[in-house]
């Protein structure tokens, strides 16, 4: 199979199912060492070709947190924290964290200076919280 560049889903879809074939005939063979020269420059460059494809694809726009228990939880995804972990780098208790996660507490002055500058969340974004 012969493709100079993928352009358009079809030929993505051409290419990930040469790599796919290869792959297997890889694994059957014990391993990548083990396919022809010809097999493993075609499995690069389709697999370089595919990569740079799904890397031009823009990606799908996330939706804004619109509450601060919603902002707090995507900056725990983004960072892999915990509760445990968000409450001591703010310094407050696991409860209050809790307790802004499920919205039974309040924003405080002091915890919007502290979400501002440790986690870096928009000023008006806590106000508009509070």
């Amino acid at each position: 199979m012969k493709v100079e560049q993928i352009t358009s889903r079809a030929d993505y879809d051409k290419v990930m199912k040469q790599i796919e074939k290869l792959l297997q005939k890889a694994t059957k063979l014990g391993g990548f060492e083990k396919l022809s020269k010809d097999d493993r420059t075609n499995l690069a460059q389709w697999s370089a070709m595919a990569e740079q494809f799904e890397d031009d694809i823009p990606l799908m726009p996330m939706k804004a947190p619109k509450s601060l228990a919603e902002m707090l939880r995507y900056k725990m995804y983004e960072k892999g924290w915990r509760q445990k972990q968000l409450a001591a780098i703010l310094d407050i208790s696991e409860a209050s964290i809790s307790g802004l996660l499920s919205g039974r507490r309040k924003l405080s002055i002091d915890l919007a200076k502290k979400l501002h500058s440790k986690l870096d969340i928009d000023a008006h974004f806590l106000l508009m919280s509070a």
